[in-house]
């Protein structure tokens, strides 16, 4: 199951085998200097945007891939009927929205908020 861990100054989203496959694609990297906004969505069908790009869906059990629309592409890592953590992301990342079912989903939001937050706090001048 896909993972969301801050890692230094990047937020990483690590796939598993499977995902990685099914998504043709490694761990995803973005800075933490990207993070807009984060929030966990109980229906998990309200954080998607757009139409499958390049992707792996299951109706009623999971998809994982890139979705296209009309602001940038987003990606999924989701298994329904989890609830999932969306991330609102600018550039310099690939990606508008990282959209993932992570198995602690409080947790993982909790975490990336206050890391996205401190980085925030120590790259302003004082």
């Amino acid at each position: 199951m896909a993972r969301l861990q801050v890692e230094g100054d990047e937020l990483v989203l690590h796939l598993s085998a499977a995902e990685r496959l099914g998504a043709r694609r490694r761990d995803i990297r973005v800075p933490l200097a990207a993070v807009e906004d984060v929030a966990v969505t109980r229906d998990w069908w309200r954080a998607l945007r757009g139409e499958p790009e390049t992707a792996v869906w299951l109706p009623g059990t999971c998809f994982v891939g890139v979705r296209r629309h009309p602001h940038g592409r987003d990606f999924a890592a989701m298994r329904m009927p989890r609830p999932v953590v969306s991330v609102d992301l600018r550039p310099p990342s690939p990606f508008a929205r990282l959209v993932v079912s992570d198995p602690e989903p409080e947790a993982a939001a909790s975490a990336i908020r206050t890391a996205a937050l401190d980085r925030k706090a120590t790259a302003q001048p004082s």
